[in-house]
């Protein structure tokens, strides 16, 4: 099975995970995926198992000895945002101009394609990389589902690499230690990961972006929930009364930085957003996720947050607002930087594969930053993935193989 075929496999496997759930894995239909997983490494020869929250670890033992246990992991689960159910992965080839993509249906061929104005589109204003990829084989979705390239395009390619290092066994490694997660995107994948008994030294998680990015510094990340208590009566009577619970949020919204928010940054910069609002006059409760780079500015941010909570409740009488704050990882770059070989050896390896090695901030977070922080130093490498999380999502057919490559070309590095 070529990589490309087994990430079209895995795509059409609904594993969103539901941060609405207490279980681990958060949702059974991940498991699905991850016995599958555990079967086709069997049947590689590879040792694999699922264990009771849903990780699946696998081991190709040493060839060589003296070396350094090296681990490549990826996650399983889709992001709760949009869709996984039916996925329809098609393969197209980029002509140039914007994709549009119609009830899994239609797709473009710039030889017989018909363009719908009222499908969902994939606009190249707004994704200018697509200019490097005409004449290419991108995979699509239908536009109705996320494609799930984050993280099944990480999992299909540690698949390929493990199966032609158990068919091969000339090529000389170490013992190579392979892990799947579950709930990732609902940021517990390494909730109930046991890295002792996992064993290894370091290595890293599959789980980036474009073909050729390299990432060692993420967000400091927080969660926060507001709840905002306000009082009801007949709006015929409601004067120097009601307390509007859904107005009094929307005071509260308006008092963070307007320009602290994901529309308006980009590299380092942080933000807060609200992520989810339900409620009514009476009670209003707002989910929000606070995010920097830098530490003291992370820090800065929760306080700011809490003082608005402060303000208003001065305002309007305590305990009309209340706000709850945790942390859920931390930038591994301190980390990191202590085991700069990780991000020399992704350079070497990328560049032997003819890839050009970029390094970047994460916007977001890994699998890796905490697993760093738990003794697992684990930097973060491309899948080629663009437009995660989402209808537009799409990867390029090439990007998965010059994956598996740069794969291979680290486990050659560490062999040495």
């Amino acid at each position: 099975m070529t990589v490309k075929e087994r990430f079209i496999k895995y795509c059409k496997y609904d594993t969103q995970s539901d941060e609405n759930s207490s279980g681990c894995p958060s949702t059974d239909k991940q498991l699905v995926l991850s016995n599958e997983l555990v079967k086709e490494l069997t049947e590689m020869g590879v040792k694999a198992e699922i264990d009771e929250n849903g990780y699946v670890t696998a081991i190709i033992p040493a060839n060589k000895q003296g070396l350094k246990r090296l681990c490549f992991i990826s996650h399983v689960d889709t992001s709760p945002a949009v869709s996984g159910k039916n996925v329809k992965p098609t393969c197209i080839v980029y002509e140039g101009g914007d994709i549009t993509l119609e009830n899994g249906v239609k797709y473009i061929k710039v030889q017989t394609a018909t363009y719908i104005d009222n499908g969902v589109k994939i606009p190249l204003a707004d994704n200018p990389a697509l200019n490097g990829y005409i004449g290419k084989e991108l995979i699509v979705t239908d536009g109705n589902t996320l494609l799930g390239a984050d993280d099944k395009a990480g999992v299909a390619e540690i698949m390929a690499a493990a199966e032609i290092l158990a068919k091969d066994k000339t090529i000389p490694h170490g013992d190579i230690l392979i892990a799947f997660t579950p709930d990732e995107e609902i940021g517990r994948g390494t909730d109930r990961f046991d890295v002792k008994k996992f064993g290894a030294d370091f290595g890293y998680t599959v789980d980036g972006g474009e073909l050729g990015e390299i990432e060692y510094e993420n967000f400091n990340a927080a969660d926060a929930v507001l709840t905002v208590n306000g009082k009801s009566i007949h709006p015929g009577s409601a004067k120097n009364i009601m307390k509007n619970a859904v107005d009094l949020f929307c005071e509260f919204h308006s008092m963070l930085p307007e320009y602290e928010r994901p529309a308006h940054t980009e590299k380092y910069e942080g933000f807060y957003m609200v992520d989810e609002v339900k409620g009514g006059v009476e009670t209003c409760v707002a989910k929000y996720i606070i995010r920097d780079h830098d530490k003291a500015k992370f820090e800065d941010k929760k306080r700011f947050f809490a003082s608005v909570c402060d303000f208003l409740n001065a305002k309007y009488g305590d305990n009309v607002f209340s706000v709850t704050v945790k942390d859920s990882y931390y930038n591994m770059s301190e980390i990191i930087k202590n085991n700069y070989h990780l991000i020399e050896n992704a350079e070497k390896a990328m560049k032997k594969a003819g890839v050009t090695p970029k390094i970047i901030p994460i916007r977001g977070g890994t699998d890796g930053a905490r697993l760093s922080f738990e003794g697992l130093p684990c930097p973060n490498i491309s899948t080629g993935g663009f437009n995660c999380h989402g209808r537009m999502e799409y990867i390029p057919s090439f990007a998965l193989e010059k994956s598996v490559e740069i794969i291979l070309n680290l486990i050659e590095i560490y062999s040495k």
